[in-house]
């Protein structure tokens, strides 16, 4: 059985750096037409926005719980190979750092009735990831179609279309009785409400019956996403408080890795990438659930890129306190073993 049928992951996602020029620009480089953008000014104080082309040229922010707004004078287009933007700071400001982090999904989005929730979904079953968009009817163990063929180990789920609703985060390493936020520091809680203590098929994803993931009449978007073997790992480690900290395995070289302190509260969710410093120690990092600028040379929160995973080097409890559990998401730079190449102690 081949190890990944993925050799080359920045044809599925891939990081991309840029200056602003406070005016309009293409930024090209990205590999592929994205259909999910988080982009970070990574100079100033300002909101990470997401935009995805299920939704079109709106934007969310990750560390807010407000509605989407129309976003197409600001990000003006998705291209054949990264995407437009205009004069607007948080994704163009002049003369400022700029990261934009890339995923691609299916495209256009088609009618999903696997669920008892029709949805609109564009999925990319290679690469594990799909944009579901749908209409909540608060009914304690609704189900969403999501497209993947496979179960999601996490899904992340927004109100869209008014209200003061946090982003809903469900993982598969603390299991989904329990809910974490994306816009908040708050650990791990007990939570029914939101995927109805169901963990998601291979078809449809559960929800519950609160606003934030099943308000009636509510209109919501899901991005959800399946483990895949060389490409992508979601997981948990427990920290150990020292600079020779854990080592995870993802079996390949993260370019992106996003992590939070599940066990308690007060810890930002820290994300980290290949490019930014671009070497080890990896000591850069954004918080999106923050609208701070990006964290640079810090001295705690800080990790070592391997061929084989990720290890702690820091002692900051947001990332390694002795004893706390950290979930985490991780995408590939490179896999350590490729489908062309033979797994060690198995068969091709």
């Amino acid at each position: 059985m081949a190890y990944t049928t993925i050799d080359k992951p920045t044809d599925y996602f891939n990081t991309k750096l840029y200056t602003g020029n406070g005016g309009s620009q293409s930024i090209t480089g990205v590999g592929f037409q994205p259909d999910w953008c988080l982009i970070k000014n990574r100079n100033q104080a300002l909101n990470p926005v997401a935009i995805d082309s299920v939704r079109g040229l709106k934007y969310l922010y990750t560390n807010s719980t407000s509605a989407e707004g129309d976003y197409s004078s600001a990000f003006t287009s998705f291209d054949s190979d990264g995407f437009s933007v205009g004069a607007t700071d948080n994704v163009n400001g002049n003369g400022n750092g700029i990261v934009a982090f890339n995923w691609l999904a299916g495209g256009s989005a088609s009618s999903n009735s696997n669920g008892s929730i029709t949805s609109s979904v564009s999925a990319n079953t290679t690469a594990g990831f799909s944009i579901v968009k749908w209409t909540g009817n608060v009914t304690a163990g609704a189900t969403v179609g999501h497209g993947l063929g496979s179960a999601p180990k996490v899904v992340i789920t927004k109100r869209t279309d008014g209200g003061t609703n946090k982003w809903v985060v469900g993982h598969g390493a603390i299991g989904f009785t329990e809910v974490i936020y994306l816009n908040e520091t708050d650990a791990k809680a007990t939570d029914s409400g939101s995927w109805n203590n169901t963990a998601p098929s291979s078809t449809v994803f559960t929800v519950g019956n609160n606003n934030e993931s099943n308000g009636n009449g509510y209109e919501f978007i899901s991005y959800c996403f399946a483990e895949k073997k060389g490409y992508s790992k979601f997981g948990s480690y427990t920290g150990n408080g020292n600079a020779d900290g854990t080592f995870v395995y993802t079996g390949f070289k993260p370019a992106w890795l996003l992590v939070k302190k599940s066990s308690a509260s007060g810890s930002d969710w820290n994300l980290h990438n290949n490019k930014s410093p671009g070497f080890n120690v990896n000591d850069n990092y954004l918080a999106p659930n923050e609208n701070a600028a990006e964290v640079t040379n810090n001295s705690y929160q800080i990790f070592d890129f391997t061929a084989q995973g990720f290890k702690c080097r820091g002692t900051g409890t947001g990332t390694n306190g002795s004893g706390a559990t950290y979930i985490f998401m991780a995408f590939a730079e490179s896999p350590f073993v490729t489908a062309g190449t033979k797994a060690a102690g198995t068969a091709r």
